[in-house]
């Protein structure tokens, strides 16, 4: 996929760029600055290059509307902190008038961060009058929000029909990650896919399953495929009404789908859990984690794979009783020989809780992205990106 590179880009006095500063807030304090560190690259080079740079991101779901716990003022205290220079902030609506007063005080090599752009209501509208007024902001606009590339919003796909437009490095780093992983021909190829939903990984499924030799199943996704074979599950998490989606995609793919063979359960998640068969499982429990036999089994699919690509916990990582399944197929992704990357969100958190991140190919920071982009569905923001 060829997108038009930031390397490509003339050098302005001014560039606009939108990235993904939407990070995990805790009263106030940021829980894990991953994505702020993602954008330093594009930011730092616009900075090389003496522009004046105006950062715009999303947070959280306010719904059209200001609301003090979402304001991106920590982020901007963060940045400063990591770019070692004092970051400026607009605080409130991010196309107000004390943000175009801002805007105008820059010179190169400074840094404003907009506030949350999901405080007006036409961001998620895809709205062009907002997009206008943003690109009055810039002369040029980057798109490095990779985990937002999948939204069809103002700053992500509107701004693209009227700035020129350019892939930051961490987009450019992402597609052609994921474009490596989609259109390879390494094999074995194998699938791992955890979560809770079907329909967050059926066009995943569908799309790169032709391809794949396995298809690895846990996590809450993995009990509605054990239900759908047959198989008592107790109260365990799962989609009862997708029964026939999951028997469908099994018998679509048959032979490629690997479920667990045993798992760990437990009657409360404040109790300890026992490992048995999947056929043993009382009707007063719930799965929480593929049990030991499982992940030896997966271990020895992964280590013999060319292309990985891992999306979802296995079990109920974020409890550590839980977590056994999730780390083992993390150390197995980590050692695998072949190509590998992992689809952000939960995944990831578990690849950098045991040290493991740098060990991959890849490690995504738009899950929801990631996950479309290897259906093979053309993304707004890059499309965008492909049309300007």
């Amino acid at each position: 996929m060829n997108l038009r590179s930031l390397s490509t880009a003339p050098r302005v006095g001014l560039a606009l760029v939108r990235a993904d500063l939407n990070v995990p807030l805790e009263q106030g304090q940021i829980r894990d600055d991953t994505r702020i560190r993602a954008s330093l690259p594009t930011i730092e080079a616009l900075r090389s290059r003496g522009s004046a740079v105006v950062v715009m991101s999303h947070l959280g779901r306010p719904k059209g509307k200001i609301e003090d716990g979402l304001s991106l003022g920590p982020v901007a205290q963060r940045l400063s902190e990591l770019l070692k220079l004092d970051v400026r902030f607009a605080q409130g609506l991010p196309t107000s008038a004390s943000a175009q007063a801002e805007v105008k005080r820059l010179q190169p090599g400074d840094v404003l961060l907009l506030d949350n752009l999901r405080f007006d209501p036409r961001e998620t509208k895809d709205d062009p009058g907002l997009a206008a007024e943003l690109a009055r902001f810039g002369e040029i606009f980057v798109q490095d929000a990779f985990g937002a590339v999948h939204r069809a919003h103002a700053s992500t796909h509107a701004i693209t029909g009227i700035l020129p437009s350019y892939a930051g490095l961490l987009v450019e780093r992402e597609v052609q990650a994921l474009d490596l992983l989609m259109n390879g021909t390494e094999q074995p190829f194998v699938l791992i896919l955890g979560g809770a939903k079907i329909a967050d990984k059926i066009g995943v499924i569908e799309h790169l399953a032709q391809q794949a030799q396995d298809v690895l199943i846990g996590g809450a996704l993995g009990n509605t495929f054990l239900e759908a074979r047959g198989v008592p599950i107790g109260r365990s998490l799962a989609e009862s009404g997708e029964l026939d989606v999951a028997r469908g995609l099994m018998r679509r793919f048959q032979g490629r789908f690997h479920l667990p063979i045993d798992v760990v359960t437990t009657r409360a998640i404040t109790e300890p859990g026992r490992a048995v068969n999947v056929e043993e499982v009382g009707s007063d429990e719930m799965i929480v984690d593929i049990g030991p036999a499982t992940q030896a089994a997966y271990r020895d699919i992964v280590l013999g794979a060319r292309r990985v690509f891992w999306n979802g916990p296995l079990g109920l990582y974020e409890r550590a009783a839980f977590a056994e399944g999730t780390l083992a197929v993390a150390n197995a992704v980590a050692e695998c020989p072949g190509y590998t990357v992992v689809g952000g969100g939960d995944s990831a958190a578990a690849l950098a809780a045991s040290g493991l991140s740098d060990r991959v190919g890849h490690v995504s920071t738009g899950g929801g992205a990631s996950l479309e982009f290897l259906e093979g569905r053309v993304l707004p923001g890059i499309e965008g990106l492909l049309e300007s």
